[in-house]
């Protein structure tokens, strides 16, 4: 008992000699960690407009905060009373040994190719990414489901991110009988997706004919859009060019499938 009255005894004097210094210096620790978290976040948004890859970026990142956090350790030490010169020595070792490791090693560790936010394609899941941790990746699904995929997994998959580029190509796909105007048909469909303020400019909308050989004449029409906006324009640039080929009078086709019944065949069993 006495020996526990003795620690509590000691543990006062010092923090009633070195209390502040403490304090100060567990204010700088925390200070720092949240200055450190900003700066963290404005390298991710200031390093992904420049052309570096991904692991490069995250290597400078990594790097830039390490050296920081070194700062801020050697404050606090400082401020609660250690030498300054033996705490900054062995932080730089420290430091320049942890920054080496990053530097070698970071670029071999596989990453995922997302980030929270993103739109992806996985295997057969589509969805945007909420969530990842070490182990999995959190999808949430357009039906509303929520998927955690193994990161071995999604590592093992083809991924497509529908926000790796900020535009992607859309294709609007219509078919017309044969009788009909296959120019004014090409014009209509042009001008729909040129006056959606949604289509990009450049590249300029351009309508194709496709084929010729499904029993109708197959059009398609493609333009570039924003990554985001994509499905919807996509959907709502079709049902436009529906309305609109009714109100110009362009037949749409239906597919029909051609059946030739010939009685030639005089080894038929039943003839």
């Amino acid at each position: 008992m006495g020996n526990e009255f003795g620690k509590i005894k000691e543990i006062g004097h010092i923090m009633a000699q070195h209390g502040r210094d403490i304090i100060i210096a567990l204010a700088l620790v925390v200070v720092g960690l949240i200055v450190i978290k900003w700066i963290n976040q404005g390298l991710k948004r200031g390093l992904s407009k420049l052309t570096l890859s991904h692991a490069r970026a995250s290597v400078v990142r990594n790097i830039i905060c390490l050296i920081i956090l070194a700062i801020v350790a050697i404050m606090a030490s400082i401020e609660v009373g250690l030498p300054p010169r033996p705490v900054l020595q062995i932080l730089t070792i420290i430091t320049l040994a942890a920054a080496g490791v990053i530097a070698v090693f970071r670029p071999l560790i596989p990453t995922l190719p997302f980030k929270v936010g993103n739109t992806v394609k996985a295997g057969e899941l589509l969805g945007v990414v909420e969530a990842t941790t070490v182990l999995n990746t959190r999808l949430r699904t357009f039906d509303g489901k929520t998927v955690f995929v193994p990161n071995r997994k999604i590592l093992n998959e083809d991924i497509i991110n529908y926000h790796f580029t900020p535009s992607r190509r859309f294709t609007v796909k219509v078919n017309i009988k044969y009788d009909q105007d296959l120019m004014k048909a090409k014009q209509v469909l042009e001008t729909i997706m040129i006056e959606d303020p949604r289509v990009l400019a450049k590249p300029r909308p351009v309508v194709y004919l496709m084929s010729l050989e499904k029993g109708y004449m197959e059009l398609q029409g493609r333009g570039w859009v924003k990554n985001v906006k994509a499905f919807i324009v996509t959907r709502e640039l079709l049902e436009k060019t529906k309305l609109r080929f009714d109100h110009e009078g362009i037949v749409l086709a239906v597919p029909q499938l051609q059946v030739h019944y010939s009685r030639e065949n005089t080894d038929h069993p039943f003839k």
